[in-house]
C-alpha cells in the first residue's frame, strides 16, 4: 500500500486524524502534508548549497541521503515521513552507537545532510573528510521557521531508493542496505494482513526511531491511515497515562518494553482497559513475559513476530510457549546446510528466505556480505530447524556452537531458565576447552541474595530440562548483564567480562 497515497487520501478526508503523536507535541495527517513541505525545503536547500557534496552510495541512483540521528521521537519521525513524497532519501541513526560506526556509516554510505547534537559526531565527521553538513535540531527548527515551503508531496515511483537502514551497530561495523519504495509496499502488506496496522487505529510505539521496530511501526501506521504515537524512552507511568489518554489500542514494542508494561498495569489495570493488542519484535519471547501479560492483561492479545529488516516481516507465534512460529504465507522459508541443501525436518541449518520486500544487497561502500543469491532467496544467517511445518529458531550464526562434537544453541540453553523461580536475565556464552574446544556457560544476573538459586539448584533444573550437552558446565554471577539501548542483551560483550575474569564463579 503507497505511503505517500494513504498519507494524501487521509488529510483529504479525515484532515484531523492524529498521523504523528509525540510526548508533547503532535500532527494530524493534513498538517503532516503541510509539514513535509518545509522539511523538503530545508533538507533540499542544505544539500544544494554545498560546495562539494558527499557523492550519495550509487545504489541510490544519485538521490541524496539525509540521515536523523536525535533521540527525540517525534522530531525524527516527522522528518523522516516528511520526505517520503519527495525525491529523497531517509535514513535514521542510533545516537547511541559509538562514534566510530556512526562516522563509517556516513562516510561510507555518502550521506549528505545529517540532524544531530552530537558536536563529537560533527567533529569526527570534519576530521574524516566528510564534505557534508551537521544541523542540530535546533537549527533544523529555526530554518523551517523561515523556509518557504516546496511544492506538496507526490506518490514517487516503486524502484526508487526510499530508506537507508542498518544491521546493528553494537558490536562491529554496521552494514547498510536500500529499500526502495517497492520492497516497502511489499513489506506493508505482509504486516498489514498480520499485525493489524488498521485505519484509523491508535497505535503507541515507544523507543528511539532508530530502532528498526519503531521506524517500521511508523512507517506502517502512515501507510494505512492510523495514528503513530511515539514516546523517546520506556516509563511505566508515562505509558499508562498515555494509552489511557490516547486511546491506544494497539502497542508495538521490544521486548523490553513488555516488562514495563507489565509493571504499569499491576499497578494500574484500569489505565489499559482498552487496549487490544501487543506486538513485539523478535521471536521466542520469554515465557516470563508472556505468562506476566496474559496475568496482568488477560483480554489484551499477543503476537510476538520474527523478521529481519534487510527482508521483512517472515513469521509470528501467537500462543503456547512461543518458540514454534508460522511463516506468513506471503513469504517461503527453507533450512540449508553449509553446502546449501535442504535438510531434513528436525535439523539445524541456516534460514533461507524468498520474499518480495526483500532488499537487493548491501551498500558495497559498507561490506562486502552478500545477502541475496541469484536464486532470489536471502540470508541473514540465522540458525533454525522446521518441525511439523512451523519454524524455529536457535539464534544467529555466532549463537552455535561447537562442543564435544556437537551443535548447541545458546539461545536454547537460555529459554530453558525462563520459567525458574527467583531467577532474573541470564545469558548463555561459549568459553574454550582444552578438551571438548569449548564448553556451556551460564551467567546469571545478580538480585537479591535470597532469591539467587544455588548452583545445584541451577544444575538440576538444567539436566531436566536439557539435553546433557546442553546443560553448562561453569556458572558465574555478574551485578549487571551488559544490553544494548533497547534491552536486549550483548552476549559477546558479556563473554568478554567473564574472559576478563569479572564474573563471580559458583
Amino acid at each position: 500500500m503507497p505511503i505517500t497515497r494513504t498519507v494524501l487520501s487521509t488529510a483529504a478526508q479525515h484532515p484531523t486524524q492524529p498521523a504523528i503523536v509525540g510526548n508533547d507535541a503532535a500532527l494530524d495527517y493534513a498538517g503532516l502534508v503541510e509539514d513535509s513541505r518545509r522539511v523538503f525545503a530545508v533538507v533540499d536547500a542544505s544539500h544544494r548549497a554545498q560546495a562539494a557534496a558527499p557523492s550519495p552510495a550509487p545504489e541510490t541512483g544519485g538521490i541524496p541521503i539525509t540521515a536523523v540521528s536525535i533521540a527525540n521521537a517525534f522530531h525524527a519521525a516527522r522528518i523522516v515521513a516528511g520526505l517520503a513524497g519527495y525525491r529523497a532519501v531517509s535514513a535514521t541513526i542510533d545516537p547511541q552507537w559509538p562514534l566510530a560506526h556512526r562516522r563509517h556509516v556516513i562516510t561510507a554510505a555518502g550521506i549528505g545532510l545529517v540532524v544531530s547534537d552530537d558536536a563529537a559526531l560533527a567533529s569526527a565527521l570534519v576530521d574524516a573528510g566528510w564534505s557534508g553538513t551537521v544541523l542540530t535540531l535546533a537549527e533544523f527548527l529555526d530554518r523551517e521557521r523561515t523556509a518557504i515551503p516546496a511544492d506538496p508531496p507526490t506518490v514517487r515511483d516503486d524502484d526508487e531508493a526510499f530508506l537507508l537502514l542498518f544491521s546493528s551497530g553494537t558490536t562491529s561495523d554496521p552494514k547498510a542496505f536500500l529499500k526502495t519504495r517497492r520492497q516497502y509496499r511489499e513489506n506493508i502488506a505482509v504486516s498489514s494482513a498480520h499485525l493489524e496496522p488498521l485505519p484509523g487505529v491508535a497505535t503507541l510505539a515507544p523507543g528511539p526511531l532508530s530502532y528498526s521496530l519503531t521506524l517500521y511501526a511508523l512507517i506502517e501506521c502512515l501507510a494505512t491511515g492510523g495514528g503513530a504515537h511515539l514516546a523517546d524512552a520506556f516509563d511505566a507511568a508515562q505509558l499508562a497515562r498515555r494509552v489511557a489518554a490516547e486511546r491506544i489500542t494497539r502497542i508495538v514494542a521490544v521486548p523490553a518494553v513488555v516488562q514495563v508494561l507489565i509493571d504499569a498495569a499491576r499497578r494500574d489495570p484500569s489505565a489499559f482497559a482498552g487496549l487490544e493488542l501487543v506486538v513485539t519484535g523478535g521471536a521466542n519471547l520469554p515465557s516470563v513475559l508472556r505468562d506476566g501479560l496474559a496475568a496482568a492483561l488477560p483480554h489484551v492479545r499477543l503476537i510476538s513476530y520474527y523478521g529481519a529488516a534487510e527482508i521483512g516481516f517472515i513469521g509470528d507465534s501467537r500462543g503456547g510457549d512461543g518458540t514454534l512460529l508460522e511463516v506468513y504465507d506471503e513469504v517461503a522459508a527453507e533450512i540449508r546446510d553449509d553446502a546449501g541443501r535442504r535438510v531434513p525436518d528436525g535439523e539445524l541449518g541456516t534460514l533461507w528466505i524468498r520474499a518480495a520486500a526483500c532488499s537487493d544487497g548491501y551498500l558495497a561502500a559498507t561490506t562486502d556480505a552478500v545477502l541475496r543469491g541469484l536464486d532470489g532467496w536471502a540470508t541473514v544467517h540465522d540458525v533454525g530447524r522446521m518441525v511439523d511445518g512451523r519454524l524455529q529458531l536457535a539464534g544467529r550464526a555466532g549463537d552455535i556452537i561447537a562442543t564435544g562434537g556437537h551443535k548447541v544453541s545458546l539461545p536454547e540453553v537460555e529459554r530453558a531458565f525462563d520459567a525458574m523461580p527467583g531467577l532474573g536475565s541470564v545469558c548463555a556464552v561459549a568459553l574454550p576447552d582444552a578438551r571438548l574446544g569449548a564448553v556451556v556457560a551460564l551467567v546469571v544476573e545478580d538480585g537479591p541474595a535470597s532469591a539467587i538459586p544455588v548452583k545445584a539448584d541451577l544444575q538440576t533444573w538444567a539436566r531436566d530440562r536439557l539435553a546433557p550437552q546442553f546443560v553448562p558446565r561453569r556458572w558465574y554471577r555478574l551485578d549487571r548483564i551488559p544490553r544494548t539501548a533497547g534491552g536486549k542483551i550483548r552476549r559477546a560483550a558479556t563473554t568478554e567480562l567473564i574472559e576478563r575474569g569479572e564474573g563471580i564463579r559458583l
